[in-house]
């Protein structure tokens, strides 16, 4: 059956009112990440994609701070809350309360299983009605069930009897290895039915779940159970081991399919890609790259290595080497790095250049402009085919606030220069190398504020007599009294008149 042809549920309800408290953490469970993503915001995306007509999710623990979360990434969702009954039962009650439908599937998820993927839940939903059930669970089969509840079939496996717990299981259950997921799909008339007789007459106190697949067995209907072959899809997050195992299985996954569909990646054991990262074919990712966020990258562009790009897009065909990038623009054919930082705002033309151990923020650098060597660029905006010479500093900063400086077109800025904003040099002007520019350059122009040189001879041989540098001079200048001959007379004076001033 096609995904076009599989039948949509009334509703699905997603719990995540726990705690968490084996997480040892101060968030809340369901808002720890993988893949870029909070596992909650996994959980919806897959409930999302099984097409419901309503999704709830059911919350209680920091109720605000996991509500607030869902607005930001998943504003259509409802939010019900779980009160001081406690157990999965309640929870799934309360999340009906949300639900108008009167009939249909229902399908039960949970917040901290972030590997369900949307085809896993069609495929429940098909297998449930095709069945006619009233339950169908979702099992796996794992080598090794310990602590796990069990699936108890009937002789000829159609039928499901009951669930039963690790710790309650005698010594021929224990043996079974089918599992139970805790993912359900239900007949919405008969879930509604059988909670309402669900108590909290137990051990722990609370409305259990499972128990509506004894109610429906004792009315008579029918309850199944559907294997998935992919046992890492049902796997839920209690602790930071966890989180971190299926942060890795995740990272395989979006590594493989990115391969499959013609990116290269080196080293998949040093690569971390998140889930809302987009690669075009024959782009080139090479060891120890961390692509995070909405970053996207364009065909034939290298990354890496050692590289990490957050919330960027990358043309086609640009390289960037050995750099740390946030929130910027590479057009086609750029080269960054190696040892660049790129922060927010930047932006880099095609054909352009951010070089060796240069940092920008808020900086528009246009088509084919380079800055290629141990420079800061803040709230710059870089001409067509400008060259920002080596040691170049932007002083964005006064102290209290931010300015602008614009260089215009195929300008060249001298090694070593500082540009105090707000400045603006034209188009086709240049600067010398070491100079201060704080007043407007006009187009054309060569803007410079360095003086004259003076060379004071014979100051090491008289300031620093004794050291290898004037060991050094004096060996140069032959012997020390050809050395004093060639002092001008009046520079030992001139030197103390100087450092009197100073």
């Amino acid at each position: 059956m096609g995904i076009a042809e599989t039948p949509a549920p009334a509703a699905v309800i997603v719990l995540a009112a726990g705690a968490g408290t084996r997480m040892k953490s101060r968030m809340p469970k369901v808002l720890h990440e993988i893949g870029g993503r909070s596992l909650l915001v996994h959980a919806v995306g897959a409930a999302e994609g099984a097409g419901p007509a309503e999704l709830v999710v059911v919350l209680r623990h920091e109720r605000e701070r996991v509500a607030e979360h869902l607005a930001q990434h998943a504003s259509e969702v409802s939010v019900a809350d779980q009160d001081e009954i406690p157990g999965t039962g309640r929870a799934v009650q309360c999340g009906l309360e949300q639900v108008v439908a009167t009939e249909g599937t229902v399908l039960v998820t949970y917040g901290d299983v972030p590997l369900l993927d949307p085809a896993t839940l069609r495929d429940l939903v098909a297998a449930h009605e095709a069945a006619a059930a009233a339950v169908t669970v979702l099992s796996a089969r794992v080598p090794d069930p310990t602590g796990y509840g069990r699936i108890l079939r009937s002789e000829d496996g159609s039928e499901v009897l009951g669930i039963v717990e690790h710790k309650d299981a005698d010594e021929s259950q224990r043996a079974i290895d089918e599992i139970n997921s805790g993912i359900y799909a239900f007949d919405l008339a008969v879930l509604r039915d059988a909670l309402s007789r669900i108590g909290t007459d137990n051990a722990q106190g609370e409305m259990y779940l499972t128990d509506v697949l004894s109610i429906a067995r004792q009315d008579g209907r029918r309850v199944r159970a559907s294997v998935t072959e992919d046992v890492m899809m049902v796997e839920g997050v209690n602790d930071r081991v966890q989180l971190a195992q299926l942060g890795a299985e995740m990272n395989r996954r979006i590594l493989e399919r990115h391969m499959r569909a013609g990116v290269t990646i080196v080293d998949p054991a040093t690569t971390w890609i998140d889930a809302d990262v987009t690669i075009a074919q024959d782009a080139v990712v090479l060891p120890g790259v961390q692509l995070h966020g909405a970053t996207d990258i364009g065909e034939e562009a290298v990354i890496g290595p050692d590289t990490t790009l957050r919330d960027t897009e990358v043309g086609a065909r640009a390289e960037v080497v050995r750099s740390h990038v946030l929130l910027a623009v590479i057009g086609e054919g750029a080269d960054v790095g190696p040892f660049s930082y790129l922060r927010a705002g930047t932006q880099l033309g095609a054909g352009g250049k951010i070089g060796g151990f240069v940092e920008t923020k808020n900086a528009v650098i246009a088509q084919g402009a380079k800055v290629p060597h141990l420079s800061y660029v803040g709230d710059a905006e870089i001409g067509e085919g400008s060259n920002i010479g080596a040691g170049t500093i932007v002083a964005n900063y006064d102290g209290v606030d931010k300015h602008r400086t614009t260089v215009g077109k195929h300008v060249r800025v001298g090694s070593d220069n500082i540009l105090v904003a707000p400045v603006s040099i034209g188009d086709g002007a240049a600067t010398g190398a070491g100079t201060t520019v704080r007043k407007d350059v006009p187009p054309g122009a060569l803007g410079v504020s360095a003086v004259s040189q003076r060379n004071m001879e014979g100051w090491t041989l008289r300031r620093r007599a004794g050291t290898a540098a004037g060991d050094a001079a004096r060996a140069a200048l032959g012997t020390e009294e050809g050395a004093a001959d060639r002092t001008p007379a009046g520079t030992a004076a001139e030197e103390h008149k100087e450092h009197e001033q100073r």
